[in-house]
């Protein structure tokens, strides 16, 4: 899933605690293993190197490539904030702690991916290895437009829903 897709399925999950910001994180970073599970599409990443054999040894080369695709994960982070926050703070009028604390929290797991190709150690290597453990073995990653279609209404579900 996009960072967005994270943002804004923690940020409601993490409405349902509204009083419990720590609560709130913890729901919306878990959450983040859940979207993963399902078959879903991903935007490239040029700077991105994939070892499918032993995935452990991905990782995200800094390069002129990684200062793009920094951006556009920074594009991605930030449409989720944006999106949590009009659609939770602003219509339906919870608090902005709340919603920042799911938002971060769902897309936690991505950041602390990053972090694990720069630093492979505990807890970081457990957290790596649940990571591909829940991500789905199938995806629509050849698929773009059913992949954008199915996160947009993976969002609207969950909004509805909760």
């Amino acid at each position: 899933m996009i960072l967005s897709t994270h943002a804004v399925t923690g940020a409601v999950l993490a409405t349902l605690v509204p009083n419990n910001p720590v609560l709130g994180f913890i729901i919306g970073f878990g959450s983040h293993f859940v979207l993963d599970a399902i078959p879903h599409w991903d935007y490239k990443l040029k700077s991105s190197r994939r070892n499918k054999l032993e995935p452990l040894n991905n990782d995200l080369i800094i390069s002129k490539d990684f200062f793009k695709d920094l951006l556009k994960i920074g594009l991605d982070a930030a449409l989720g904030l944006f999106l949590s926050i009009l659609l939770l703070g602003a219509i339906r009028h919870y608090s902005i702690l709340i919603i920042l604390c799911g938002a971060i929290g769902g897309m936690a797991p991505d950041f602390l991916q990053f972090v694990y190709f720069k630093w492979r150690h505990e807890p970081l290597i457990s957290l790596q290895k649940f990571h591909i453990w829940m991500h789905a073995k199938s995806s629509l990653k050849n698929r773009p437009v059913l992949g954008i279609f199915c996160q947009v209404a993976v969002v609207v579900l969950v909004f509805v829903l909760f």
